[in-house]
């Protein structure tokens, strides 16, 4: 298994301000210790005692509890930077990172962003302008259209002409939020209804376009590396074609059964799109693979959730490359220099409950965290026992990372280590990752991007662990551990006082508990419609009276910047509609009664 060289100090800035949370900031402010440059951490209401927050030199308050008020906010962020004195912000994924204006901010108060130049961030970060930048690269891209959607008839069009399903997607996003698969012409105007509210949720813009969506394509990503003297290079390929909801669940480098001189190909074409743009920093060119061809899909600009699984083949430290990058050093790899050593695979271990191919967010108390160890295994977290998953933010708990001389054994090695794996309090998608690395079409690379929704079941997935264990102890009311001050801003550690086992804080049953009521019986045959989680209510499909057939939608319910869809238990007539658009509902909450 590969291994980056130790590192030295970055020379032009001494602090660096993390502008994230969960684990991708705690990654930022490891390397940054190991690099000897001192980190600083932003947090919101909701993130006082975070993990992040409690490794980091310092820590600064943002405010707020939903991404909107604190993570996305540019003000109070370069309000730290000037407290906190750093000389760089590292946006991290998500948030902020794909922010153009975000990033001229920062540039206007001297302060060094960790990414690409403002305007490679705005001709990427649009996918519509991004097509054409490929375009002009040489790189063909997925059959779509080069004019954002402003009418749902655009899309009835598109696949009349082009042929159904058809993909509708946010012109500024990326991660799977914000788009939606058409099937038919009837499906256009509420898919592009949905897919305009969680692009304006997750990336503060709703702007769409549309592309043909294949129904058997693999997603292979390129990873490029840029300085700002010129050179660029890309460190091979990751298959993320394990998806749920365009969600990625596992991935690995390199893609395994492709030809290498289409690998290779990949790789030059990633090269030329960057170059193309002027871009500088880690960034990721995606491409869909279908039928022995490979089509331009998209940029990321920005660091991925799936990088370790290239730092592992490669033995380069992505976020040291990114730190000297932005710090003006010349890159000191070159493509010659590039190789790829055995197979990697990365687990995303999310507090969710996938049972039923549900994949219901779980937030609540973490009570017992005990990643696996061993041999070439990897554990890149965001939370320790006795944290808590927030209902406002992304619900990735941490990535379980293995390294294997080749593929089999990367399989077998990831299988053993999530065997071992343990996290209690919230249901979490080790189950569901189980079943895919240990699926025959996944070992002989037969998978697709539908393959998880059309192929698996996840009937047979056991019960979410209970809020008990080893861990449990350590929340309760009353019981005095250290807490977090701040002074004028400042965070400073001082003690900490955590629920009781069991509770989510302000003396409710944690949702774990909560979850577990599901649609409960009335008198008279009458059943409620419950919702299963912490959220918003961004839709009411039914009005009283309304006839319904068991499975049919009711609402939809805004959680973790997801839209979930809230179904009726029983066949019957709608008696109550006990919410309105816009109402914050907690896990057991009823919605409506049907009779």
């Amino acid at each position: 298994m590969p291994h980056s060289d130790a590192a030295a100090p970055a020379g032009a800035f001494s602090k660096v301000l993390v502008a994230n949370r969960g684990e991708i900031a705690v990654r930022v402010i490891r390397a940054c210790r190991e690099m000897g440059v001192a980190a600083a951490a932003v947090y919101s209401d909701e993130d006082r005692g975070a993990m992040h927050v409690r490794l980091a030199d310092e820590a600064y308050s943002l405010g707020g509890a939903a991404a909107a008020e604190s993570y996305l906010r540019t003000d109070a962020i370069a309000a730290a930077i000037e407290r906190s004195g750093a000389g760089a912000v590292h946006p991290g994924y998500g948030f902020l990172s794909e922010n153009a204006d975000f990033a001229r901010a920062m540039a206007v108060r001297g302060v060094t962003f960790v990414g690409p130049p403002p305007d490679a961030i705005e001709v990427m970060g649009d996918k519509i302008s991004a097509r054409d930048a490929a375009v002009r690269a040489g790189v063909d891209p997925v059959p779509g259209t080069a004019e954002p959607i402003v009418d749902p008839a655009q899309v009835e069009a598109f696949g009349a002409a082009h042929g159904w399903p058809v993909a509708v997607k946010a012109a500024y996003g990326g991660g799977g939020r914000g788009m939606k698969v058409v099937q038919e012409a009837a499906e256009a105007s509420a898919a592009v209804e949905s897919a305009q509210r969680e692009a304006l949720a997750y990336f503060g813009r709703g702007e769409l376009y549309m592309e043909r969506y294949f129904d058997a394509a693999r997603h292979v990503e390129v990873q490029v590396l840029a300085d700002s003297h010129g050179n660029c290079v890309h460190l091979g390929t990751r298959d993320c074609s394990a998806q749920r909801r365009h969600q990625k669940l596992v991935e690995e480098a390199p893609a395994p059964g492709i030809d290498p001189a289409v690998l290779e190909a990949m790789g030059e074409a990633a090269v030329a799109v960057a170059r193309g743009c002027g871009y500088v920093n880690a960034g990721t060119v995606e491409f869909l693979y279908a039928d022995g061809s490979f089509y331009y899909l998209e940029m990321n600009t920005r660091l991925q959730v799936e990088h370790p699984v290239t730092e592992m083949v490669t033995g380069v430290d992505l976020v040291e490359q990114q730190l000297r990058i932005a710090a003006g050093e010349p890159l000191a790899l070159t493509q010659s220099g590039v190789s790829i050593d055995g197979c990697s695979i990365e687990v995303r271990v999310n507090a969710e409950d996938p049972a039923g191919g549900a994949f219901l967010p779980c937030p609540g108390p973490i009570t017992d965290l005990r990643p696996a160890q061993g041999y070439a295994t990897r554990w890149d977290g965001g939370y320790e026992a006795g944290d808590r998953i927030s209902p406002y933010y992304d619900n990735l708990i941490g990535k379980l990372v293995v390294w294997g001389r080749d593929r089999d054994v990367a399989i077998s090695r990831a299988l053993r280590a999530l065997s071992e794996t343990r996290i209690g309090g919230v249901a979490t998608t080790i189950g569901a990752a189980q079943a895919i690395l240990a699926h025959p079409d996944f070992a002989s690379v037969t998978h697709s991007t539908r393959w998880v929704e059309e192929r698996l079941d996840f009937a047979s997935l056991p019960e979410p662990a209970a809020a008990t264990g080893a861990g449990a102890g350590v929340s309760g009311p009353g019981v005095r551990h250290e807490i977090e001050a701040e002074v004028d801003g400042k965070r400073f550690s001082v003690a900490l006082w955590t629920p009781q086992a069991g509770d989510d804080g302000a003396g409710r049953p944690s949702a774990s508990r909560r979850r577990a009521r599901g649609p409960s019986s009335l008198g008279g045959g009458a059943q409620e419609i419950t919702v299963p989680m912490q959220g918003t209510i961004i839709k009411l499909l039914v009005d009283v009276g309304d006839e319904v057939e068991a499975g049919q939608p009711v609402a939809v319910l805004e959680a973790m910047k997801m839209e979930n869809k809230i179904v009726a238990g029983r066949a019957g007539t709608v008696a109550e509609i006990r919410a309105k658009v816009g109402d914050s509902v907690g896990a057991g909450d009823t919605v409506a009664v049907v009779r």
